[in-house]
């Protein structure tokens, strides 16, 4: 585990930079015209940004991007 010492305008910037982010997987991943297992690959990067997200924001904030599951992305 590590600690991670910030001020607001850092934190605000890694908020900008998570969400960007996870937006543009959540398009790529809705593109079916991507493999099937870089789709996966892409959703385990989603998970692990979004864990990270949920960190730096409020509740408020994360539960927009919380991944909905459907047969398709399973």
């Amino acid at each position: 585990m590590f600690g991670l010492l910030i001020n607001n305008m850092e934190q605000r910037e890694i908020e900008y930079l998570l969400k960007r982010e996870l937006e543009e997987l959540l398009l790529d991943m809705d593109d079916d015209r991507i493999d099937p297992e870089i789709k996966k690959a892409m959703r385990n990067r989603y998970q692990t940004l979004f864990q990270l997200l949920r960190r730096f924001t409020p509740e408020q904030e994360y539960l927009k991007y919380i991944l909905k599951t459907t047969k398709v992305n399973r």
